[in-house]
């Protein structure tokens, strides 16, 4: 799943086979590392990162504009926006445990870089850029929903029940209805330069953890954790 020699010597990521290794390196490789390593003659994912952004919104609106061809283009706009904005790549890069590979300098690696936000959209972007000079725009779609996939799907969700991206309502009445209390949101963790936070929330029922979220923000970390506990109880 994770980028791995074979016998030719090519890698791959996720199930895309790299022709170029290169480009996997560079998507990889954080500005950090090559500036304490300026002798190494690496590049950093930077122009991959800029690149990759371009297909991400043109890959993301060609499926949009598919899949909903009854929405406006002011809806779906508002749609594409929920997907391509920081907190939702970072959580499609940890989902894959993106930041395991990256290549950090040691500044960014005691500040726990590897699960940083920006830092993990970033990556992906790169990877995602990677593989569309790789393999072309076809495959970089593909690539790009599989990613994806979990992100596309909640879109799904809640294009069929307006208003169910309101997590945080939709437990509270859960809770309401279910036990007659209402759940209490904790912030366990803070990490994070103060003008790049992120937040971890817990969401408790009578005393017990049944959601955890992280974000930008404590109301985006709460509504993940809304919806990792609505995710659990609904299934």
């Amino acid at each position: 799943m994770m980028p791995a020699s074979s016998a030719d010597s090519s890698r791959t990521f996720l199930n895309y086979r790299f022709t170029d290794d290169s480009l996997l390196e560079e998507a990889l490789t954080h500005k950090s590392y090559v500036n304490e390593r300026r002798e190494s003659g690496r590049t950093h994912n930077e122009r991959l990162e800029f690149l990759g952004d371009a297909v991400l919104s043109l890959v993301i609106s060609d499926y949009l504009a598919r899949r909903y061809p009854e929405l406006s283009e002011g809806a779906l706009s508002k749609l594409k926006a929920k997907l391509v904005s920081e907190a939702p790549l970072a959580k499609a890069a940890r989902r894959i445990d993106l930041g395991r590979y990256l290549k950090l300098g040691r500044g960014e690696e005691r500040s726990k870089g590897r699960n940083k936000t920006s830092l993990l959209a970033d990556a992906l972007e790169a990877i995602i850029a990677a593989v569309y000079l790789d393999g072309g725009f076809e495959v970089s779609r593909d690539f790009t929903v599989e990613v994806l996939a979990d992100e596309l799907g909640h879109l799904d969700a809640v294009h069929e029940h307006p208003g169910g991206d309101d997590y945080k309502t939709r437990f509270q009445e859960w809770c309401q209805k279910r036990y007659e209390v209402l759940p209490q949101y904790l912030v366990v963790g803070e990490t994070g330069p103060d003008h790049q936070k992120v937040f971890e929330v817990e969401v408790q029922v009578n005393q017990r953890v049944v959601g955890v979220g992280r974000g930008s923000s404590k109301k985006e970390a709460e509504q993940e954790a809304a919806q990792h506990a609505l995710e659990q109880v609904e299934q």
